[in-house]
């Protein structure tokens, strides 16, 4: 799929995502679902058109994997996004959207410290002087905070949850770069879906808003 773009048509793609990731949380705190339901909702509306993607892009590859674990580590992974997407939801019912998705957004920290334990990889000068700066930035964010109110604590560590989740589930797809990126996209969020079912559940009974749409 990527060979069919040039690169003005990935930055535009690249946008849009990045703009329609930062209503994500307006959203979220506009529901009258609780987090999980809409977590499930997010995943499970998500799907259809996934699947029309990969049928049109893969043809008769859609669907198919190239080697039978890598069904188990996208599994593994929509386990980590579910874990992930869930935390963050529950964020946002605490703290403040800005705070909840920039904390959210350390995950790339993450993803090198772990890279280090796991793979042996190397840390540069660069990155930690980088790592500095983040968490002075993210300690001045929560400390100076005038949003502070019962339970923001809880939002701020649930968001750090959510950011180390989220860089496990990044570090997992990595490894399955020989697959086609969008059979990985379906079935990670088909697993996403599943997973963030059983905390819904539990949760709540709700799994539809409760208000009535008035007749305009």
């Amino acid at each position: 799929m990527s060979s069919q773009l040039n690169p003005a048509k990935n930055f535009f793609i690249l946008l849009l995502g990045a703009g329609l990731i930062g209503l994500a949380p307006l959203f979220v705190r506009w529901s009258e679902l609780s987090p999980s339901w809409i977590l499930f909702y997010r995943m499970f509306l998500a799907l259809p058109f996934l699947a029309l993607i990969n049928i049109y892009f893969n043809k008769k590859q859609a669907f198919k994997l190239q080697n039978s674990k890598s069904l188990l580590f996208a599994a593994i992974a929509g386990l980590a996004f579910a874990t992930d997407m869930s935390a963050w939801h529950w964020s946002i019912q605490f703290t403040s959207i800005a705070k909840s998705t920039i904390i959210v957004n350390t995950a790339p920290i993450y993803v090198v410290i772990l890279g280090v334990f796991l793979f042996k990889e190397s840390v540069s000068k660069q990155f930690l002087l980088s790592f500095a700066l983040t968490y002075t930035g993210v300690f001045g964010l929560v400390y100076f905070s005038n949003t502070i109110t019962e339970g923001a604590l809880l939002g701020d560590a649930l968001a750090l949850m959510a950011a180390f989740m989220y860089a496990t589930y990044l570090l997992i797809i990595s490894k399955l770069g020989k697959e086609s990126s969008i059979n990985i996209i379906f079935y990670t969020t088909l697993f996403t879906c599943l997973f963030g079912l059983i905390p819904a559940l539990i949760e709540s009974r709700d799994f539809l808003p409760t208000s009535k749409i008035r007749d305009i």
